[in-house]
């Protein structure tokens, strides 16, 4: 709700495009400071990359809250925390 009232607006202006495209910027931004920042620098680019990535959810509809929910009961996959799937690496 607070990154709604803060950006919704001004990102719906924008438009999906556009936001999108700030938010992959924002995510650039966060493999930087994982590579090379520390650790303040990277808490506030997670910070920006999550706020990109809510107002994206909004502006499509999308509650947050719920969508998080699809790991209420752990891995989507195999339902156990921690997961117990065979590792992709």
């Amino acid at each position: 709700k607070k990154i709604e009232d803060i950006y919704l607006q001004r990102d719906r202006a924008r438009g999906m495009g556009g936001t999108f495209m700030w938010f992959i910027e924002e995510v650039g931004e966060l493999a930087t400071a994982l590579r090379e920042g520390d650790r303040e620098e990277q808490k506030a680019e997670f910070a920006d990359v999550f706020a990109w990535l809510v107002t994206l959810a909004s502006m499509a509809g999308i509650e947050m809250e719920e969508a998080v929910q699809k790991y209420g009961r752990g891995c989507p996959s195999c339902n156990k925390t921690p997961c117990e799937c065979r590792s992709k690496e």
